[in-house]
């Protein structure tokens, strides 16, 4: 989000110690996006990548499984091999107990082989359950691998969601953590944060004059934010189950969106100013209601002609369970820009797309004097799609050529890959980046994490005490038909 040129840090050599280096979130997104970063000379000259989990792996055979997930995307087709070898040979892997300070101690001669240990800048990767990130943190301050404030490296731990499963439990996460890593060297990663047209949306309001004055209740009906996937589960039932739609998706990726849409202009875009007015925004939004939200769980269907099994029918699923894979939800900020537009957020597992989405809809024309010509021709409408196929599009009104006055509707459509001929960085090497050069703006900071979750807490605790029957949808639908009514409420649909 800084508006400063992207470049290698100076600060000293660098250690990234990846803990959970052995699961996919490691392999498939965090060590790509490093070397991805690396090809761009964009790590430091002396950086070592410290993989450290359960699994018995020599360094080579940890190399042989980075490999497989390595592409060249930024380096040209002669030199590809070589930057691989380059790579892999900062790379190291340390087996042992996520809670053994013994263990952990193994990675003192890595960190020794950059320089003065104390010097070595150091970033702690935590890609393992949350349940395991206070016994991590613990055994690496008894190893004595935290840098201290006085030390002239520091150190930086990033976590991934979920961030805890409720505010008190994220209250009680967040206390903990804060025992080990200060506020200010914790990053709570959000990779939808990262994404290239999440990121633009600042741009797309502050940059631009045209929007500043219809960006309001006058001029807004009502706000959609979608998350679809068209598949299920795909082997993590352990951990969905536990959690469920809204607390994976809804009550992080989206409500983040709601709140880049909803802010104020911060004063700069400095981390603490942006951060602050998200905040403000998210304090805004009353605690969703059983009424105004809709919970699903998928049937058995099909999709593009092969059958696919219910959520209850899934490997790691009990029979019984009540965990919604679609959730939609019509929620309201009480503020003077926003009071009385909905924002409706929906997310679902087993649809028939995969897509995310902003649509931003604006009162119809008042006195039109083209109603005769115009029928029923929609509203103004801004898209943003975040994927797939990245975009922005303005749908307006226009004459049809021809003799007679007839109207239809067109887009003003800008599509990022025709529009941007170049290499669109992932979202893990945007955020990876930012945690390397200490920019902590698209990062969620405590209090913007508690004014998250103060907003679907009470109505997880009432689904859940209640043990309320998610409606059923088949696979490869459109989810349940009560949601599609509960947008209707507020003149919209899905």
């Amino acid at each position: 989000m800084s508006n400063k040129t992207r470049s290698a840090d100076g600060g000293g050599p660098l250690a990234i110690i990846l803990i959970g280096a052995s699961g996919d979130l490691a392999l498939k997104k965090v060590i790509p996006a490093l070397f991805a970063l690396y090809s761009r000379q964009l790590l430091p000259d002396r950086f070592q990548i410290i993989g450290y989990a359960r699994s018995a792996l020599s360094d080579e055979a940890f190399r042989e499984h980075m490999m497989a997930h390595l592409t060249c995307r930024y380096a040209p087709g002669d030199q590809c091999d070589a930057r691989i070898r380059e790579f892999l040979e900062h790379c190291v892997y340390i087996a042992g107990q996520y809670d053994s300070a013994d263990a952990l101690r193994r990675i003192q001669p890595a960190l020794a082989s950059l320089g003065p240990t104390d010097a070595v800048n150091r970033i702690f990767y935590m890609a393992i359950p949350p349940f395991l990130f206070m016994d991590v943190a613990r055994a690496l301050a008894d190893a004595g691998l935290v840098t201290h404030k006085d030390d002239p490296g520091w150190s930086r731990v990033v976590i991934e969601k979920p961030f805890g499963r409720d505010r008190a439990s994220s209250d009680e996460l967040t206390r903990n953590m804060a025992r080990v890593f200060a506020e200010d060297q914790t990053y709570r990663i959000d990779h939808y944060l990262g994404k290239e047209v999440i990121q633009n949306l600042l741009v797309l309001r502050f940059a631009n004059l045209i929007f500043d004055p219809i960006w309001n209740r006058a001029h807004v009906e009502h706000v959609k934010i979608s998350w679809m996937e068209d598949f299920g589960l795909e082997g993590r039932a352990g951990y969905f189950d536990d959690y469920g739609i809204i607390r994976d998706v809804m009550q992080n990726h989206l409500l983040q969106i709601l709140a880049l849409v909803a802010m104020e202009q911060p004063v700069s875009l400095e981390a603490g100013y942006v951060r602050d007015e998200k905040v403000k925004a998210l304090r805004c939004v009353q605690p969703a209601t059983l009424e105004d939200l809709v919970v699903g769980q998928y049937t058995a269907g099909s999709l593009r002609s092969a059958r696919r099994p219910g959520y209850r029918e899934e490997e790691g699923v009990p029979p019984d369970s009540i965990t919604p894979t679609y959730a939609a939800a019509a929620l309201r900020i009480r503020n003077r820009r926003w009071d009385g537009v909905p924002f409706l957020v929906r997310a679902g597992k087993g649809l028939n797309a995969r897509m995310t989405e902003i649509r931003i809809r604006f009162r119809p024309v008042p006195g039109n004097i083209f109603q005769h010509a115009a029928g029923h021709l929609a509203n103004n409408e801004l898209l943003i799609r975040v994927q797939p196929d990245a975009a922005i599009a303005f749908r307006i009104v226009n004459k049809a050529p021809g003799l007679t006055i007839a109207l239809e509707e067109s887009d003003l459509d800008l599509q990022y890959a025709s529009a941007f001929p170049v290499q669109i960085p992932d979202a893990y090497e945007c955020l990876l980046l930012d945690v390397i050069e200490g920019d902590r703006s698209l990062f969620i900071r405590a209090d913007e994490l508690a004014a998250a979750w103060d907003i679907f807490t009470p109505a997880l605790h009432e689904l859940e005490s209640h043990r309320i029957q998610p409606r059923p949808y088949p696979f490869g639908g459109t989810g349940p038909d009560a949601a599609q009514a509960l947008a209707a409420r507020y003149g919209a649909t899905w």
